[in-house]
């Protein structure tokens, strides 16, 4: 089993602090976020680490769904980067957020930011096979801002055109699916975390409601060889999930 952590628990502090906490408990992997305050990561610090890497493409102010051309192409731009860097750091997924959506566009213009949203995906799918670089999707939690809640529905899309899902476990319970219900043949990367299905709450592993050993035992039964990010608020949760991971599975 490939379990890792990701830097989001350590982004108020250098993204070398976040690499040796990781990998000081025994972690094999640390999902980079590829953002503010870490939107230029540099591969010969990274080298410096026995770790290896996936990667959160740039979510904050980026909107691959958007109506105006260039709020999207930029925001494709810095996804684009994204899948560079895992290409050069041969990292082994990279996470990209299918867009948001707006009150104005949600109320008169919602068929054409789906449209959008999904000739963005495709590309940068495209973009990231070409580079040999393992590229997702994740499901969105219940926000009304969010695209692709629902999964089924991601799922379908991403099946469709040879695309892959990052499954977001702690999203899923929040936008109403069961334990049984997560589990997709597109999934190839997992963020794991809990809540109450009442918030995104990315609480530690195991202070929640949500069915976690099923829903582990149910993707390895289907013989998922990717990664369980443990995606937590901070470097006690990192400790707190590992040690719920090592104990149960």
């Amino acid at each position: 089993m490939k379990i890792g952590a990701s830097t989001l628990a350590g982004i108020e502090y250098s993204l070398e602090n976040a690499l040796n906490y990781i990998e000081g408990l025994g972690l094999d992997y640390a999902e980079l976020v590829h953002q503010y305050p870490c939107e230029n990561i540099d591969p010969e610090l990274l080298e410096t680490f026995n770790l290896k890497y996936s990667i959160h493409a740039p979510f904050m102010d980026v909107n691959i769904a958007s109506l105006q051309d260039q709020s999207r192409l930029n925001s494709i731009k810095q996804i684009k980067n994204s899948i560079e860097l895992a290409n050069r750091i041969d990292a082994e997924a990279v996470v990209i957020h299918p867009g948001t959506i707006s009150f104005l566009p949600n109320k008169f213009f919602r068929k054409e930011v789906i449209g959008f949203a999904e000739e963005s995906m495709i590309e940068l799918g495209k973009y990231g096979a070409d580079l040999g670089v393992l590229t997702t999707f994740e499901n969105m939690p219940a926000f009304s801002a969010m695209l692709y809640q629902n999964m089924r529905e991601l799922d379908d899309f991403l099946v469709d055109n040879d695309l892959y899902m990052t499954l977001d476990v702690g999203h899923a319970n929040h936008a109403g699916f069961s334990s049984d219900e997560m589990i997709f043949d597109s999934v190839k990367h997992v963020h794991i975390h809990d809540n109450f299905g009442d918030d995104d709450a990315h609480l530690p592993l195991g202070e929640g409601s949500i069915d976690l050993k099923r829903v582990v035992n149910n993707l390895e039964e289907k013989n998922f060889n990717g990664i369980y990010i443990l995606e937590v608020n901070d470097y006690d949760s990192i400790k707190k999930s590992y040690e719920y991971m090592k104990k149960n599975f």
